[in-house]
């Protein structure tokens, strides 16, 4: 654009339907100074009946014409540098009845003005209107003052936007309300020496919240251009507050240098409290009269997947407006747990159980990420988590209805074992050796199909069956092993205890260990021994029962010799011989 005045370009805007006519509120005239960088700030209202969807606002990129009634053309300034930033528009989202929202638009402005009044073009648009003019702000610039400590900054300008990326706090009487409110600094340099105020009303229609402190102010000694810092409250709902959006408005005071002249900028942030409704002028509310949405759990998954009680996860929720042509507004959901022993089973990470979702169109999916902790010592299986909604619709207000969702935990199980005896602890190859002792469910899950099972070089490999244990009582283990060869190492012998889960799948082997000696049996003290020497013992005259038992007895004990000492012989035979077809291959 050239320097000085330029022909306007004739222009008619499209004229808007009255009943959605924004309105432009200009509150305090935005103040600039040649060749610097400014911000126009004003608010946006709308006054018209319905919802606004994706709304946007810029500085209008095409000139129109200011003429007086029956001119065509007016000699018209634009008074900013026509920049890539210029006209790019600011997104400020949805925008419901009767709500304001504070826009601030930086541009540069020229440095061949004059000082005095300049009207900047405004337009607006959202989602079934766009790129509409609705009017102008008047700005008032100056020359920058020679010697001020702001004279080597041109960009120096400060603006505030409140509630970027939050959603509306929501209160319930007779519940406390703590919420923040992000509070960024949109101008393009920093802010010193803020102040932050709330303005107060004795008035319930007006402002919800009990007045408690003296003083509900907020200091900064510096927020730098850009950053967001977070407005803190904690504020009591009054008893005599209705149910409703209300909202509060703050004074904000600062400084664009460290001895600049203190400014003013005001801005408005909402709030939802749920307490009484006013009477219906319509008569008394009726149910089955009216249609409301309904709310659905769509599906929901859990991180991890199998949740260990007493463990913290992830709840991965999404709920869904199942009805066709039905809308949902202003819903809370408010998350139940299902109790053992008077306490909850689950809890979330950050202490509250609700959550709060703007709105859902019909067939409309959300998802909710919630942190949640799991109780610790509970049975395994299923609890019961309840998912209450409570949600606006066209014709139904404070719709309340309940859904709920399974979460199965689940356990670690545990056991371990009682003294392990062992008699004797000392055998010879081809004995047996009694081993018992017992293992103890010390879990929450019963252990299916319980096997034990020893392994060792020096005896025969056995296993046995202990069946189930229920978590709290003990299975017994009591085996016979054989001892299959001598021992050459520290004589351990490692016992394997398995069981199944309930799918019957065999979980990994829990390992322990005994000490048992097998030893190779002694020959010499059989090897001179000839079976004749027991053919001539002499047998006493004796009573005819005492004859049968003197008789009977030492031939049992022979034959159990004589069956000993001839598988000790044979054994020693092939062991020679084994050797002594090793030392012919060697020779050989």
């Amino acid at each position: 654009m050239a320097v000085g005045t330029i022909p306007a370009t004739l222009m008619t805007a499209k004229a808007l339907p009255s009943d959605d006519y924004p309105n432009l509120i200009v509150k305090t005239i935005p103040r600039g100074k040649i060749g610097r960088s400014m911000n126009v700030t004003f608010t946006i209202k709308n006054d018209s009946s319905e919802v606004w969807e994706d709304v946007e606002v810029s500085i209008q990129d095409s000139y129109f014409s200011m003429a007086a009634p029956g001119t065509t053309e007016l000699e018209y300034i634009f008074p900013f540098e026509i920049a890539e930033n210029t006209f790019k528009p600011k997104h400020i989202g949805k925008m419901s009845p009767g709500t304001e929202r504070s826009v601030s638009l930086p541009a540069r402005v020229r440095a061949d003005l004059s000082e005095g009044y300049y009207s900047v073009p405004i337009e607006l648009g959202w989602k079934d209107q766009r790129s509409q003019y609705i009017g102008s702000v008047n700005i008032w610039v100056t020359k920058p003052v020679s010697g001020d400590d702001d004279d080597d900054d041109p960009d120096r300008q400060v603006g505030f936007t409140l509630g970027e990326g939050q959603s509306t706090p929501y209160g319930v009487y007779p519940n406390v309300v703590d919420f923040f409110i992000n509070m960024r600094n949109s101008g393009l340099s920093d802010a010193r020496d803020v102040t932050v105020t709330m303005e107060l009303s004795k008035d319930s229609n007006e402002f919800p919240f009990e007045i408690n402190d003296g003083n509900y102010d907020r200091t900064y000694e510096l927020i730098t251009a850009g950053s967001v810092v977070q407005l803190p409250y904690s504020m009591a709902i009054r008893s005599d507050t209705y149910s409703g959006y209300y909202p509060i408005k703050f004074n904000i005071t600062y400084r664009e240098t460290a001895t600049g002249d203190l400014k003013k900028e005001e801005e408005t942030f909402w709030v939802r409290i749920k307490n009484k409704e006013k009477e219906d002028e319509n008569g008394d509310f009726n149910a089955n009269d009216r249609t409301k949405a309904r709310l659905v759990v769509d599906s929901f998954e859990t991180v991890p997947k199998d949740i260990i009680a007493g463990e913290p996860f992830l709840l991965i929720l999404r709920m869904k407006n199942a009805s066709s042509d039905i809308s949902a507004s202003n819903i809370m959901f408010s998350l139940e747990s299902e109790k053992v022993t008077d306490s909850a089973v689950f809890t979330t990470e950050s202490g509250s159980s609700s959550v709060v979702v703007n709105s859902m169109g019909a067939g409309e999916v959300t998802e909710l990420t919630i942190h949640m902790l799991s109780k610790a010592g509970i049975d395994q299986r299923s609890y019961y988590l309840k998912i209450k909604e409570t949600y606006d619709s066209p014709e139904f207000k404070n719709a309340s209805e309940e859904v709920s969702i399974d979460i199965p935990i689940k356990q670690v199980a545990k056991l371990n074992t009682g003294t392990i005896e062992v008699m004797p602890d000392s055998i010879n190859v081809g004995s047996e050796t009694n081993i018992m002792f017992p293992i103890n469910n010390t879990g929450k899950v019963i252990l299916y199909n319980v096997m034990v099972a020893f392994e060792a070089d020096s005896i025969n490999m056995t296993d046995t069956y202990v069946g189930n244990i229920k978590p709290g009582e003990t299975g017994n283990v009591d085996v016979m092993v054989t001892g299959a060869a001598p021992t050459e190492d520290d004589g351990k012998i490692k016992i394997l205890i398995t069981y199944e889960d309930e799918n019957g799948e065999v979980q990994d082997p829990i390992e322990k260990e005994l000490s048992l000696y097998v030893t190779e049996m002694d020959e010499e003290a059989f090897g001179d021994m000839d079976a004749s020497q027991f053919e001539d013992v002499p047998i006493e005259e004796v009573s005819k029962g005492q004859k049968y038992v003197k008789i009977l007895l030492p031939i049992g004990i022979l034959l159990v010799i004589l069956l000993g000492v001839v598988l000790v012989i044979r054994k020693k035979k092939k062991k020679k011989a084994a050797q002594e077809e090793d030392l012919d291959d060697e020779i050989s």
